[in-house]
């Protein structure tokens, strides 16, 4: 059933022409009536120009890019290599399209948000880059979302980011697992047994699946998985340098940390610098992404190449409909363990 204005106007309590105001921003409305108005639009998934099947034929030469932190290099290498593919013929400007990049901030409400807008552009593609949030309900109104999109003629790409059940969108997912459980498994032939582990966000997938692969790791070589040896925290610099320094008072014995991406491990090396401690002759550290700056790190991070670049660039053109997407829907981009013989040594004594 189509949802109108006089449908959204009716759930915000306010007159259609308040709607119209609101929408098309052309005139003063009370920040909490516009709240209520947009709650409302979301609430309905009303689309501006009419019912997304009229829309199939019609889709604009704009391409969204949703990413957690665009200051994040794993991101924006992603994103680069999305906008690289997005070009040639098709387009009605020249055979050209317009890249937009939707910065979430890590926020789920901000992400189904740009979902909305991107929809009511009646945008040509839409990638979403990144770990997903594993809350049920976030789930089902993504499902929600991204099904819609398609509906409307939208093709959807999913980047580093696990499938969607319900939504027909194509997915480039990361082995966060076994990337994660290689990176350890290097640590334990060194001979480390006592490994802190600073996680990313709790709620994150590529939180859980990375840490799921450390386990798996300290399983098959008998080390307990202590509870105190991981602190989850963002995937930012400050969070490794604070996490380390909880990790130390917890375990003064610590021989390695392994970090939640190569950002993350920066701050645990600082952290451990500040404590008097030498890297690796003291403590072993090991990140993931293997961003450009780690191996110009001093020592060069020992990490797992994850290949962003390529990763991006096929979503674009999957996007494109200038490669088919993979059998299946899913396609899984393996990771390789990056050892420079400079942050991750045996253990010494």
């Amino acid at each position: 059933m189509t949802v109108t204005l006089a449908d959204v106007a009716a759930r915000a309590q306010v007159s259609p022409a308040t709607v119209s105001r609101v929408l098309n921003g052309n005139y003063p409305v009370a920040a909490a009536t516009r709240e209520r108005v947009l709650r409302a639009v979301n609430e309905l998934d009303y689309v501006l120009n009419g019912p997304a099947s009229s829309l199939a034929a019609a889709t604009s030469d704009l391409v969204g890019i949703l990413v957690n932190d665009i200051a994040d290099p794993f991101f924006g290498i992603i994103a680069s290599a999305v906008q690289s593919e997005i070009g040639g013929p098709g387009g009605r400007a020249g055979g050209e399209r317009m890249a937009v990049v939707c910065n979430t901030g890590g926020s789920p409400e901000r992400e189904l948000t740009y979902l909305t807008l991107l929809q009511r552009q009646r945008a040509a593609a839409v990638v979403l880059t990144g770990g997903a949030v594993e809350d049920p309900e976030h789930m089902t109104a993504t499902a929600g979302k991204l099904r819609r999109l398609t509906e409307a003629g939208t093709r959807v790409v999913l980047c580093g980011r696990p499938p969607v059940p319900g939504a027909d969108a194509a997915a480039l997912t990361f082995d966060n697992r076994g990337g994660g459980r290689q990176l350890t498994e290097h640590l334990l032939g060194l001979g480390h047994r006592r490994i802190g582990y600073v996680a990313g966000p709790p709620e994150r997938t590529t939180t859980r699946h990375r840490l799921e692969g450390h386990r798996a790791a300290l399983a098959a070589y008998g080390v307990a998985d202590e509870p105190a040896l991981t602190v989850h925290g963002p995937y930012d610099r400050r969070s490794g340098y604070d996490a380390t320094v909880e990790l130390l008072r917890r375990a003064p014995e610590l021989t390695a940390v392994v970090a939640a991406n190569d950002t993350v491990a920066l701050g645990a090396c600082a952290a451990l610098r500040d404590k008097g401690l030498r890297i690796p002759g003291d403590v072993s550290v090991a990140g993931f992404d293997d961003l450009p700056f780690s191996v110009d790190a001093v020592p060069a991070l020992t990490t797992v190449r994850l290949p962003l670049h390529e990763a991006g660039a096929r979503a674009g053109r999957v996007a494109m409909g200038k490669e088919a997407a993979p059998p299946g829907g899913v396609a899984a981009v393996r990771g390789e363990l990056m050892v420079r013989g400079s942050t991750a040594a045996p253990v010494r004594g």
